[in-house]
């Protein structure tokens, strides 16, 4: 399928009830093959790949993601797989949960039932002020000095440590890591493109920033689940999390393992999630 400049990418497998999952990330779905294969025993599971990462690099710039644009695809990835009148479940989780929200509040017609994990949707914090600060740094640095340094200070804002800068590299040829992880220049686009560079530099601000439709949640609180990792409490994406079960009215759950807990335990992860759904 085709939508504007991207293909719409997904995979399909088992039988059953159709189950929509959204990576999180820059919407890669590496890493879930043992969440799937358990899943696939119940669902027909629909992996979405949002901007087509699985299948490559992408030729050409990348520019800043929209939540929108992700769930519009998504609803009508649904509707070319739907019978009429049908409706699916949707798991989404960290950017995917976002996702997965925007789609429930804008076409709940197509959904039956959606579960999202840990969407660091800090908009709703009473801190968000300074939690957008620290993306924004995240942000900067990641221009400035590459993946490694942004991860490493996204890592201590999600689990509310206290971060000291390293030294700066002098340039990317003198960098640690041979300049694998530093800010690409123009004249190789590829290594922008990796799915960490998009995340760190397209997806994470936009999608952290995205303003939810409360409201149209509130309504719909009978079809959400909000949940979050026992290994993340007290962190940033777990407070999002169950503060937007308490403001939306919705149902939290949690689930085995931290941020990443789909990827940690996926077989314990899945059958948790498939008591959700």
């Amino acid at each position: 399928m085709r939508d504007g400049h991207y293909d719409v990418h997904y995979d399909v497998r088992g039988s059953g009830p159709l189950l929509l999952i959204i990576p999180g990330g820059a919407g890669h779905p590496m890493g879930l093959e043992g969440a799937v294969a358990r899943l696939s025993e119940r669902f027909t599971v629909v992996t979405y790949d949002p901007l087509g990462l699985s299948r490559g690099p992408l030729d050409g710039p990348v520019g800043d993601q929209r939540v929108e644009a992700w769930s519009d695809r998504a609803h009508r990835l649904l509707d070319s797989l739907l019978p009429d009148g049908e409706s699916a479940r949707v798991f989404g989780s960290s950017s995917g949960g976002i996702v997965a929200l925007d789609l429930l509040a804008r076409y709940p017609e197509r959904l039956r039932r959606v579960v999202a994990h840990e969407p660091p949707s800090i908009g709703v914090l009473p801190d968000a002020v300074r939690q957008h600060a620290m993306i924004t740094e995240v942000y900067e640095i990641h221009r400035t000095e590459g993946v490694a340094a942004a991860t490493a200070r996204l890592s201590a804002g999600l689990e509310g440590r206290s971060w000291e800068p390293g030294p700066r590299p002098a340039s990317a040829s003198t960098a640690a890591d041979g300049g694998e992880n530093t800010r690409s220049t123009p004249d190789s686009q590829g290594a922008q493109n990796t799915p960490m560079d998009i995340f760190l530099g397209h997806v994470l601000r936009p999608f952290t920033s995205h303003a939810l439709d409360l409201d149209a949640l509130k309504g719909l609180s009978s079809r959400l689940t909000l949940g979050a990792g026992r290994d993340s409490r007290g962190q940033l994406p777990f407070r999002t999390a169950s503060l937007l079960a308490e403001l939306s009215g919705s149902d939290f759950v949690e689930f085995p393992g931290g941020h990443l807990g789909v990827l940690q335990h996926p077989v314990a992860f899945a059958d948790r999630l498939a008591e959700a759904l």
